[in-house]
C-alpha cells in the first residue's frame, strides 16, 4: 500500500468518500434521522462537495481565473483560492446565471507575506472575498498570497535594469516564478544582478532541499489517513451484507417493513391517549396564534383610523408612507381576513385622492400647493393626468379672471378682492415673485405710489388696464412655471432623479406641447383684445366688440393717459419675457404695443392741436423789448412738453420698431404737425382781425393819431388798440419764422419726427402768407388817412396854385402829415424797432404817390405857386429821406418834373432858406426819421 502512487491514493480517498456518504444515507433512511447538518459539514471539509450546482460560472480575481478553487458557502460569500495573480492589485468579477456580470466596487490587492514554506501543509494560505451577489458590492477583503518573496533563501540585490528593457530581451517571458512563462535569467537580473556565485551555490542547496520536504511531506500526508480509509472500507462492507441478509428473510418482510409497523401502532396508541389533551392545545394555539398575527399585524388592522385621522389633520405625507408600507405587504395577499382590512384602506385612499384632486382644482391657489397636490396624487397613483387637469383649470380661470375685469368695469361694479384688487396682498406677491423684471425693479411696481385720489382722477380704460395686467402678472407666471415644472418632471422630482414617474410626465408633456402652446395663445390674445376694445375698438372685427368692446360712454382719453397704458403694458410684457416665453407666443403684445405707440402718437398731436387753438385766449399783449409777446414762446413750450410726453411711446425698446420709420405714421405726423402750425397761425389771424368789442374796450378806439393817450393800451397793460394789435402779431409773426420755427425745427429732428423740412418750409410759407396780409391792413388803416388828408390841406382856405402869395414857408397840411408820420414811427418804434423801416417806407410810398397824383393833377402853377409847390416837395422828401424805396423816389421825382423850372437865383436862394427855416423850426419832431442804434427800453 506504501508502494501507490500520489494519484492513486488520491483516487481512493474519493472512492471511500463516496462510500461513507451513501452508508450514512442509507442509515439515515432507516432511522428516520435527520442527518443533513453532518452532510453539510462533510461537504465543506471535502475540496469536491456539490461543485456541479454551484450558480456562479464565472469568478475572476486581479485578472486570474479563480473558478477551479471557488466555493459557493452562501448567496453573500463565496470562498476561493487566488493563486499567482497576474498583478498586485484588480478587481473582483463574479458571473452568476441569474444575475450576470457584476463588479465589486472594492478592488483587491495582494500582500506577499516574508518567508513562507511553499509546500508546508500548516501554512496554505486561502484568500477569503465576502460577496453580495445580490448588491454586487464588496463586503470586505482579506487578501494574502501563495507565493513566496524570496523562493532562493539570499539576500535580494534588486537590479537597476528598467523593466521595458527585460521584456525586449525576453520577449514573451515572465519574471514570475509562478507563471507558465516563468524565465530564471530574467528573475535573477530582475532580483539578484548583484549577488555572487557562492551565493547562487547557496540559493541553489535551498531550492533542493525544498524539493525534498515538499516530497516528504506529501507522503507522509497520505499515509497518516490511510487507516481511516480501510476503517470507512469495513465498515461498508459490513452494512452491504447486513442488508442482503435481510432482504432473503420472508417472515413479515425486512428490517425495515417490521420498523415502519411498529412505528404506526404507537403512534396510533398515542393519538389515543393524547386526543382530548391534544384537542385543548390546539384551541389554545388558535387563540393565541390569533392574538398574535393580531399584535403582529396590528399596523394594517389600525391603517384604516390612521388614515382618517391623518388625513383630518392634514398629514398626507404619513398617509401615503402607511399606504405605500401596506401596500407592499398585503397588496397581494390571499388570507381573506388582511383582504378585507385591505379592502377598507383603499376605500379611504380612493377618497383621499378625490380630495386632493379637489383641492389641487380650487382656485386660487399658490404654486407651491400645486406642486405638492400633484406629488401627493401621483404618490396615490391617482388615475388619469392630475398635472394636467390642474394646468387646464388654471388656464380656464385666467381666462375668466380677465373677463370679469371687463365686464365689472363696464358695467361699473367695484372690482373684487384676491386677483384683482391692485393694492392687495395678492398682487404684492405676484409682483415680488418678478422682483427679476427690469420694469419692476424701479420699486417692485409697474407704477409709483399713487394719491389716495387716483380712484376718481383716473379714467376707466387706464384703471382696467392696470387691473387687467395685475391679473396677467399675477397668474401668468405661476401657470408658466406649472407647465415648465410639468416638461421637465420636477413635479415629481425635486433632485431631477429619474423615475418612470418623471419620465411618463416628460412624455405626457412632449404630447400635449402644441395644446399648452394655444392655451398660451388664448391668454395673450384675450388680454390684447381686452385692451384693444377698451381702446382701439376699430382694430376689432364686429363681432367680437359685443364681447370686448362697450367702453363708448366712457372719458377720452389724451396723450399722457396712452403713455401711461405703453408704460403698463410694456412692464406687463417685459415681466412675461423674463420667463423665457417664447417671442412667438408674445408677439400680439408687441403688435397691441406697435398700435398703442401709434394711436399715441396721433392723439398727442391731435389734442395739441387743440391745446395750440386755446392759446389764443391766453395771450396777454405785453410785449418784451424784442417786440413780440408770450404766445410765441408759449406755443414752443406747448410742443416741446409734447415732444416730451412722445419721448415715451417713440423710444423703442427691445424687439420694438421705429413707429417714425413707418411710411404711414410718417405721413399722418407730418399733415399732422403742418396743421398745428396752421393752427397757431390761424390763431394770430383771429387775433388781428377781432373786433374791439370783442376785448371790452373801454377807450374810444377812434382816437385821433396825435391823441397823447394813444399808447395807453400798451403801457398800463389792458387791451390795445386794433392797429397796434397788428404791430404785435406783425413781430410776433417775424420772431416765428426767425426763432421759433427753426427751434422747433431742431427739437423735432432731436426727438427722431421726420420730414421736418416740409414741415418748416410749409409753416414759414403760413406766416409770410399772414404777415403779408397783416401788413397790408396795417399800411391800409394808417397810410389811408395821411395821403387823404393831404389834398384836403392842400387846397385849404381856397389855395389856388396860379394865384398865390411868395413863399414864407412849409405849410401846415405838410407838417400835419408829417407829425403824423411821426406818429406811425413811434406806434411802430414801441411795438418792435425793426419793423419801422419797413413800415415808414410804405407810408412814405402812399403819401410821396399821393403828392406825385396831385402835382400832376394841377393844370398850371404861378411862380409863387410853382416855388411853393417845390418847397413842400422838397421839405417832405429830405423829411423822409432814410425811408425812401425806389417807389418812393420816383413819385417825387416825377412830381418835382411836373413843377415849372426855377431860373432866378432869388427863387433858389429863397427854397433854400425857406428848407433850412422848416429843417430848424422842425429838427425834433424830424429826429425820429434819423437813424439810432438806441434799443427801446424794456417794460
Amino acid at each position: 500500500m506504501t508502494a501507490l502512487s500520489e494519484q492513486a491514493l488520491l483516487h481512493c480517498s474519493i472512492f471511500v468518500f463516496l462510500c461513507v456518504c451513501v452508508c450514512v444515507c442509507v442509515c439515515a433512511c432507516i432511522a428516520n434521522v435527520y442527518l443533513f447538518p453532518l452532510c453539510v459539514c462533510v461537504c465543506i471539509f471535502h475540496p469536491f462537495h456539490l461543485f456541479l450546482s454551484l450558480s456562479i460560472s464565472g469568478l475572476s480575481i486581479c485578472g486570474h481565473n479563480c473558478m477551479l478553487t471557488a466555493e459557493w458557502m452562501s448567496a453573500s460569500k463565496i470562498v476561493c483560492r487566488v493563486g499567482p495573480a497576474k498583478d498586485d492589485k484588480g478587481e473582483i468579477i463574479v458571473t452568476t446565471k441569474s444575475g450576470g456580470l457584476g463588479t465589486s466596487t472594492v478592488s483587491f490587492k495582494l500582500l506577499r507575506p516574508e518567508r513562507i514554506g511553499i509546500l508546508e501543509q500548516s501554512a496554505v494560505w486561502v484568500d477569503e472575498v465576502n460577496y453580495d451577489m445580490r448588491t454586487n458590492r464588496n463586503k470586505g477583503i482579506s487578501p494574502f498570497s501563495l507565493r513566496p518573496s524570496n523562493p532562493l533563501g539570499i539576500e535580494m540585490d534588486k537590479g537597476k535594469v528598467p523593466q521595458k528593457d527585460l521584456e525586449q530581451i525576453f520577449p514573451g517571458m515572465s519574471g514570475d516564478f509562478t507563471s507558465e512563462n516563468f524565465s530564471a535569467s530574467w528573475y535573477l537580473i530582475e532580483n539578484h544582478a548583484g549577488s555572487g556565485f557562492e551565493q547562487l551555490k547557496i540559493a541553489a542547496s535551498n531550492l533542493k532541499k525544498q524539493a525534498t520536504k515538499k516530497n516528504e511531506g506529501s507522503l507522509a500526508y497520505v499515509k497518516g489517513g490511510l487507516s481511516t480509509f480501510f476503517e470507512a472500507q469495513d465498515a461498508l462492507a459490513a452494512i452491504h451484507q447486513r442488508l442482503e441478509s435481510d432482504g432473503t428473510e420472508k417472515v413479515e418482510g425486512s428490517m425495515t417493513q417490521r420498523l415502519e409497523n411498529i412505528l404506526n401502532r404507537a403512534s396510533d396508541t398515542a393519538d389515543t391517549l393524547f386526543q382530548e389533551v391534544l384537542g385543548r392545545k390546539d384551541k389554545a394555539d388558535s387563540t393565541r396564534n390569533a392574538l398574535n398575527v393580531l399584535q403582529r399585524f396590528k399596523f394594517l388592522f389600525n391603517l384604516p383610523l390612521n388614515i382618517e385621522r391623518n388625513i383630518q389633520k392634514g398629514d398626507y405625507d404619513v398617509v401615503i408612507n402607511d399606504y405605500e408600507k401596506a401596500k407592499s405587504l398585503f397588496g397581494n395577499t390571499e388570507v381573506a381576513v388582511f383582504k378585507k382590512v385591505y379592502a377598507e384602506v383603499e376605500t379611504r385612499i380612493e377618497a383621499l385622492r378625490n380630495l386632493l384632486l379637489e383641492k389641487l382644482l380650487e382656485t386660487p391657489s399658490t404654486l407651491h400647493d400645486q406642486k405638492r397636490y400633484i406629488r401627493y396624487l401621483s404618490d396615490l397613483h391617482a388615475p388619469g393626468d392630475p398635472a394636467w387637469q390642474c394646468i387646464y383649470a388654471q388656464h380656464k380661470w385666467i381666462l375668466q379672471l380677465m373677463q370679469n375685469c371687463r365686464d365689472e368695469f363696464i358695467s361699473g361694479g367695484r372690482v373684487g378682492a384676491g386677483a384683482l384688487d391692485l393694492e392687495g396682498d395678492t398682487r404684492l406677491a405676484a409682483l415680488g415673485r418678478l422682483g427679476h423684471s427690469a420694469s419692476l425693479k424701479r420699486g417692485g411696481s409697474l407704477r409709483s405710489a399713487r394719491p389716495s385720489t387716483w380712484r376718481f382722477e383716473t379714467p376707466q380704460q387706464v384703471q382696467f388696464v392696470e387691473k387687467l395686467s395685475d391679473v396677467v402678472i399675477g397668474q401668468l407666471p405661476n401657470f408658466w412655471k406649472l407647465w415648465i415644472s410639468y416638461v421637465n418632471g420636477s413635479l415629481f422630482s425635486e433632485t431631477g432623479e429619474k423615475s418612470g414617474q418623471v419620465e411618463k410626465s416628460k412624455k405626457n408633456a412632449r404630447q400635449r406641447q402644441n395644446d399648452f402652446k394655444k392655451m398660451i395663445e388664448e391668454l395673450t390674445n384675450r388680454l390684447v383684445k381686452l385692451i384693444r376694445g377698451a381702446l382701439l375698438p376699430t382694430t376689432l372685427p364686429q363681432g367680437e366688440l359685443r364681447v370686448y368692446g362697450g367702453w363708448e360712454d366712457k372719458t377720452e382719453l389724451t396723450g399722457a393717459w396712452f403713455t401711461q397704458i405703453i408704460h403698463t403694458v410694456r412692464g406687463c410684457h417685459e415681466a412675461l419675457s423674463t420667463l423665457e416665453i417664447p417671442n412667438d407666443l408674445l408677439q400680439v403684445i408687441q403688435d397691441l404695443l406697435l398700435d398703442l405707440r401709434v394711436h399715441c402718437l396721433m392723439v398727442t398731436l391731435l389734442h395739441t392741436s387743440e391745446d395750440v387753438k386755446r392759446l389764443a385766449e391766453k395771450e396777454d399783449w405785453v410785449v418784451d423789448n424784442e417786440g413780440i409777446t408770450s404766445l410765441p414762446s408759449k406755443f414752443e413750450q406747448c410742443l416741446v412738453h409734447m415732444l416730451q410726453s412722445l419721448k415715451e411711446p417713440l423710444e423703442i425698446k427691445a424687439g420694438e420698431i421705429n413707429v417714425l420709420q413707418l411710411d404711414q405714421v410718417q405721413d399722418k405726423a407730418a399733415q399732422l404737425s403742418v396743421s398745428i402750425m396752421k393752427v397757431f397761425i390761424n390763431c394770430l389771424e383771429q387775433l388781428s382781425m377781432k373786433a374791439d368789442e370783442d376785448f371790452n374796450v373801454s377807450h374810444n378806439v377812434s382816437v385821433d393819431l396825435s391823441s397823447p393817450d394813444r399808447f395807453s393800451g400798451i403801457q398800463d397793460g389792458s387791451i390795445p388798440t386794433s392797429e397796434q394789435r397788428l404791430l404785435i402779431i406783425l413781430s410776433n409773426c417775424q420772431y416765428l419764422e426767425r426763432h421759433t420755427f427753426l427751434n422747433l425745427a431742431n427739437h423735432f429732428e432731436k426727438h427722431g419726427l421726420t420730414g421736418t423740412e416740409k414741415i418748416n418750409r410749409v409753416s414759414v410759407d403760413a406766416v409770410r402768407e399772414l404777415d403779408g396780409k397783416l401788413f397790408e391792413a396795417y399800411i391800409e388803416r394808417r397810410a389811408d388817412p395821411i395821403a387823404g388828408s393831404l389834398e384836403p390841406g392842400m387846397y385849404a382856405g381856397y389855395f389856388d396854385w396860379r394865384d398865390c402869395q411868395t413863399p414864407a414857408g412849409v405849410r401846415n397840411y405838410l407838417k400835419e402829415a408829417l407829425v403824423n408820420i411821426i406818429a406811425v414811427h413811434a406806434e411802430v418804434f414801441t411795438v418792435s424797432k425793426d419793423l419801422v423801416p419797413r413800415v415808414l417806407s410804405r407810408i412814405v410810398e402812399s403819401v410821396a404817390d399821393e403828392m406825385c397824383r396831385l402835382m400832376q393833377c394841377v393844370s398850371s402853377f404861378s411862380k409863387n405857386g410853382a416855388l411853393q409847390a417845390r418847397l413842400e416837395l422838397s421839405a417832405l422828401r429830405d423829411a423822409v429821406a432814410a425811408y425812401l424805396n425806389p417807389d418812393s423816389n420816383t413819385s417825387f421825382k416825377q412830381a418835382l418834373d411836373s413843377l415849372p423850372q426855377l431860373h432866378s437865383g432869388a427863387d433858389k436862394k429863397l427854397l433854400e432858406e425857406l428848407l433850412n427855416k422848416f429843417k430848424s423850426s422842425m429838427q425834433l419832431q424830424l429826429t425820429c426819421f434819423q437813424p439810432s442804434n438806441i434799443q427801446p427800453i424794456k417794460r
